[in-house]
């Protein structure tokens, strides 16, 4: 499913960070970084072609120096 996010990324979160992230080694073999954190937050979030906007919840990976990577829909509201 091929969708992006529309505006801003509100009441952004920290779920987790460093070590208590499950998939630290794979993100750092992937991406480099060392500073992770694991982050929610809910956006308005656009389908493609030609669908609707929705708001969702949305989880993201980042790190300083690479940036929010592996974006994903945990659920629509």
């Amino acid at each position: 499913m091929d969708w992006d996010i529309v505006g801003a990324i509100s009441s952004q979160e920290t779920i987790a960070e460093g070590n208590g992230i499950r998939e630290i080694k794979r993100l750092r073999d992937a991406y480099g970084g060392e500073n992770w954190r694991k982050k929610k937050g809910f956006a308005l979030v656009r389908f493609k072609p030609n669908g609707p906007t929705l708001e969702a919840e949305v989880h993201w990976y980042e790190a300083h120096g690479v940036g929010k990577v592996e974006t994903k829909i945990k659920r629509l509201l």
